[in-house]
């Protein structure tokens, strides 16, 4: 069940499309692209 500080911490209604990334989801990444 979600709760309210989860659901606003993991909120991406800010994203205009939902495979979008956050900057912090790409620092991850970025480093396993070739």
């Amino acid at each position: 069940m979600w709760t309210p500080a989860a659901r606003a911490e993991l909120a991406r209604e800010n994203l205009p499309y939902a495979s979008s990334l956050t900057d912090g989801e790409w620092a991850l990444i970025a480093p396993l692209l070739p």
